[in-house]
Formats: C-alpha cells, structure tokens, sequence
C-alpha cells in the first residue's frame, strides 16, 4: 500500500462489509499490491510446472470475497486472514482439477514449515493440505485458523492474537500443535 495506511484500509473494509458497493470497489486497489505478495509467496513452494499465477490467484480470490454475502471485516488483518482462506480454496480447487484432468498427473506443492530453506520433504500436495485443514478444523477451529493465518497470510503470532482474541501464548501453543498434527497427516 502506498500512501493508504492500515487505518484507511479499515474504513473501507468496515464500509464494504455494510454492503457500499464503492467501498468494495476502492478495496482492490488498496490491497492488491499485499495480495499478490502473498499469493507469490503460496506459489514459490509448488512444484515447477504450475499453471496458474499470483495475479489469477488474486483475482479468483477477491471475486469470492466480494461475490459473497458481506463479510464483517474488523480489520485489515481480519480481511487477510479471510482473503488467505479464498486464496487456499481456489489454490484447493485449482489443485483437484488439474488432477481430474490428468488422473493422478503432478501435484502442486507447498512448503508447510517456514523453514528459510525448505526442502523436498516439507513440500505437501496443495489438495491434501486442504483437506487435512478442513479436517483439523473439524478437530480444533481454532487451530485450523492459526494455520490460515500464520502460514498462509504470513501474519504474526500478535496479529493473529488480535485477530482471534487470544493471547499469544495461546497462538504460540496452538500453531506448534497444530503443525505437528498436519505434519503427522501429511507424512
């Protein structure tokens, strides 16, 4: 964001979410620049070969959020944990059609630690992470939105404190456990 602070960004998003369509409008540009960061970094981890590209993931995303009923968004952070949901869902089902057309064809990858130098084997197939998520969110919500935040919006454990309306610790605590049980079900 260039000269839009995350107060600005707020504003808008709280006129969006009462259904003003100018404001909804004004949003993409606001958050365009962030979005497509984020979408990138999603997309380094896949695996070579992937067709589709941040700019796409941005679009198909944003169509969901602002296609859908109106959201309360809080805040610039509550938006981008929720706009990380929509980028997993059509990176999910980018990921399932591309192996319905190819019947067990490559698999899109994503590195699931944070590690600075990921390796091969912290690398998981997008449909599966999606589905172990949906999973773990039926076994802990909570845990399920730390993972969206953390790993996917890339926000802090502050951040995603805020967001949830816990402390710290609590994220702290939640994102190690629940990176341990994704890796379980990944591996």
């Amino acid at each position: 964001m260039s000269a839009t602070g995350p107060q600005d960004v707020t504003a808008i998003l709280q006129r969006a979410s009462a259904g003003e369509r100018a404001a909804t409008e004004a949003l993409l540009p606001l958050v365009y620049d962030e979005l497509r960061r984020l979408a990138r970094h999603y997309l380094a981890g896949a695996q070579a070969g992937h067709t589709l590209q941040p700019t796409a993931v941005v679009h198909e995303a944003f169509v969901k959020l602002a296609g859908g009923a109106a959201s309360a968004w809080e805040s610039r952070a509550h938006f981008f944990a929720v706009a990380a949901k929509a980028m997993r869902q059509v990176l999910a089902d980018h990921a399932r059609a591309r192996q319905a057309a190819k019947r067990g064809g490559d698999r899109e990858r994503v590195t699931l630690s944070g590690l600075a130098t990921p390796s091969r084997e912290d690398e998981y197939d997008l449909e599966r992470l999606d589905l172990a998520l949906e999973k773990l969110a039926v076994l802990d919500p909570q845990q399920a939105r730390i993972v969206e935040c953390r790993f996917l919006v890339g926000m802090t454990v502050e951040e995603i404190g805020c967001v949830l309306g816990v402390s710290t610790r609590t994220v702290e605590r939640e994102w190690s456990a629940a990176r341990l049980w994704l890796r379980r079900e990944l591996t």
